[in-house]
Parts: C-alpha cells; sequence; structure tokens
C-alpha cells in the first residue's frame, strides 16, 4: 500500500476512478466533516470522530461509514464488506460514475453525521480470546483487498498479536507508526514476533 500525504495524490493514485472520487469528495465537502489522510485514504470525522472514509479498488469505488450498520439504508445501498466479521463498518459501492444518485449519498452522509453527534458507535466486548481489530488496522484493511486477504490467512494467534500491538499504544501518532511498520510484515504472511520465535 503506498503511502498517500493527501486527498489530491490518492485521487491521482487511483486515476481509474478520478471523476468518480471527485464526485463523492464534492459531496461530502458540502457538509461540515474534516478531511484528512488515515491509513493513506481519505477520512472524514466530526470532532475526531471517523464518520466515513473514500476507497478506491480495482473494479468499484466506494465509501465507506464507520458505523453504517446504525444507517436506515431504506434504498439498499449499503453492504458488509466482511459478513459475520464487521460489525459496524458498511459500504456503500458504486461501479460506475453514473450510479451515484448525489442526493442520495448526501441523505446517507447527513444521517451518518446526525448519528456521529447522537453517540451511536459500535462498542466491541472483549470476550475471551476473540480477535478484536482496532479501527486503525480494519480501515487499512478496508483500503487495500491483498492486505486483508493476508491477514485473514494469518492464525488467530497472529491476528491477535498485530491487533493487541496496534491497540495498547496510548496515542493515535504511535498507533499509525506501528500500523505502517507492521503492513509489510502483513504482507509477507509473518507474525509480529515470528523473528524471536526462530532464534
Amino acid at each position: 500500500m503506498k503511502k498517500v500525504y493527501s486527498v489530491e495524490e490518492y485521487i491521482e493514485t487511483n486515476s481509474h476512478w478520478q471523476d468518480a472520487l471527485e464526485l463523492l469528495r464534492s459531496i461530502v465537502l458540502k457538509t461540515e466533516l474534516n478531511e484528512a489522510v488515515k491509513w493513506s485514504a481519505p477520512v472524514y470525522d466530526l470532532n475526531g470522530k471517523n464518520v466515513l472514509g473514500l476507497g478506491a479498488f480495482k473494479h468499484h469505488f466506494c465509501i465507506w461509514f464507520f458505523n453504517g450498520v446504525f444507517l436506515k439504508d431504506e434504498h439498499k445501498l449499503l453492504v458488509n464488506a466482511q459478513e459475520g466479521k464487521t460489525k459496524g463498518l458498511r459500504q456503500m459501492r458504486f461501479d460506475k460514475i453514473e450510479d451515484v444518485n448525489k442526493d442520495q449519498v448526501l441523505a446517507y452522509v447527513k444521517e451518518a453525521i446526525e448519528n456521529q453527534r447522537a453517540g451511536k458507535e459500535i462498542k466491541i466486548e472483549r470476550k475471551g480470546k476473540t480477535v478484536v481489530i482496532p479501527e486503525e488496522l480494519k480501515a487499512a484493511l478496508s483500503n487495500d483487498q491483498d492486505l486483508q486477504l493476508t491477514f485473514e490467512a494469518l492464525t488467530p494467534g497472529k491476528q491477535r498479536e498485530y491487533c493487541e500491538h496496534i491497540a495498547s499504544a496510548k496515542r493515535e501518532v504511535t498507533k499509525l507508526s506501528r500500523l505502517e511498520k507492521i503492513i509489510p510484515m502483513i504482507l509477507n504472511g509473518v507474525g509480529l514476533h515470528d523473528k524471536y520465535k526462530n532464534c
């Protein structure tokens, strides 16, 4: 995953969806959401709480709603990208720019903002040895299919090591620098502590 420093750079990197991403961006920027780049992708937050992100893939482009599970989804536009695994995250996926209904997209974005304002968030409970994926890693996985597939192929123990490594950092900047360091390791299919285990 190439490190991206601005939304413009992200759009440029995904030039096959340039017009589509610019359209989605223009819709989101009509709201009060703050635009930033997190996990090398455009993310929009309200008072520091992530509300949605833009994503570009080989065959589709999308909006990620971090707590999309709370959206009414009257037009049945949302999909759960990882059925059975993803609790809050929902994706509004498009195959071509003509599929984007600006009014509908804006209505969903405004609803997501209101939900965030009302404090509607998924609270993850720790149960025994289940793997709880931190938001930072979750967003990185959702923006990179190769990363997601290699992460899912790891043993639950290795997945847990990575998740705990990020979750245990107190500051956001530390979480992001840890995430940056582990991405190449995940893509190589190795565990966080493998080099010590093989000594």
